[in-house]
């Protein structure tokens, strides 16, 4: 065997080790997102787009620029996973069209008072009931949970995940400068809605289990979490 074919072996043996060692790493994401996913997601199928990240991380990762494998994969396989779950695109367009009016009220109302606004705020200004403000908070939170999380892995989300040898100055900037903001604005929330998106993205408990903590239902917690990510949407507008 030549040195070249050697060292062609010696990666592709790297590359499966690498793969090996993180198969638990799909299986914790893929049970992570399966939890807040309808019950028309198979984990199965999220695995299998879990494993495809994995692949692709194996075969991008440069262990020369500082970031861990487990750190790298971890996004290039929940990237995959949510990359097929918006393929799938099971949310009614009813249902985004009446998030991005919430989103516009809440943006007009803070804007205008410097303040959060809350549930009666907001109905009145779409001109509809509480209840009815609540279901819309829940019918797009329990539909699209993984899009905060989607947010604050990308910036700009419709671009593919880059490369780990890819990122510019100017990527790493606009990328550094978003998570500043994000965070600026995530402690202006409410103390219940910051502590709902701790516990559910820093702590991964699901619904039921944030509900045990807080005393309420899981619907509950499904309509703060809305509410808290509609929020962030109208202050990140611009983003």
């Amino acid at each position: 065997m030549n040195t070249y074919s050697s060292a062609v072996a010696s990666e592709n043996r790297s590359d499966e080790q690498l793969i090996t060692q993180n198969v638990d790493l799909v299986k914790r994401i893929a049970h992570h997102l399966i939890a807040r996913m309808p019950a028309s997601i198979d984990i199965d199928d999220l695995m299998q787009s879990g494993m495809v990240g994995l692949l692709e991380a194996a075969n991008n990762f440069d262990p020369t620029l500082g970031a861990s494998f487990e750190t790298y994969a971890g996004i290039r396989i929940r990237g995959s996973m949510i990359d097929f779950i918006r393929k799938l695109d099971w949310t009614p367009r009813s249902v985004h069209h009446k998030y991005r009016k919430v989103a516009q009220a809440i943006h007009s109302i803070e804007s205008e008072t410097g303040q959060p606004a809350n549930a009666a705020e907001v109905s009145d200004r779409l001109e509809i009931t509480v209840d009815e403000y609540h279901k819309i908070l829940a019918d797009s939170s329990c539909s699209r949970l993984f899009s905060l999380e989607e947010t604050l892995e990308e910036p700009t989300l419709s671009r593919p995940t880059p490369r780990s040898d890819s990122a510019t100055p100017e990527q790493e900037l606009v990328q550094s400068q978003f998570r500043e903001r994000l965070a600026r604005e995530i402690q202006k929330l409410p103390e219940r809605e910051r502590l709902v998106l701790s516990l559910y993205y820093e702590q991964e408990l699901n619904l039921k289990e944030i509900g045990v903590v807080l005393e309420v239902t899981e619907s509950r917690v499904c309509q703060i979490h809305g509410q808290a990510t509609v929020r962030l949407r109208a202050a990140m507008e611009k983003w």
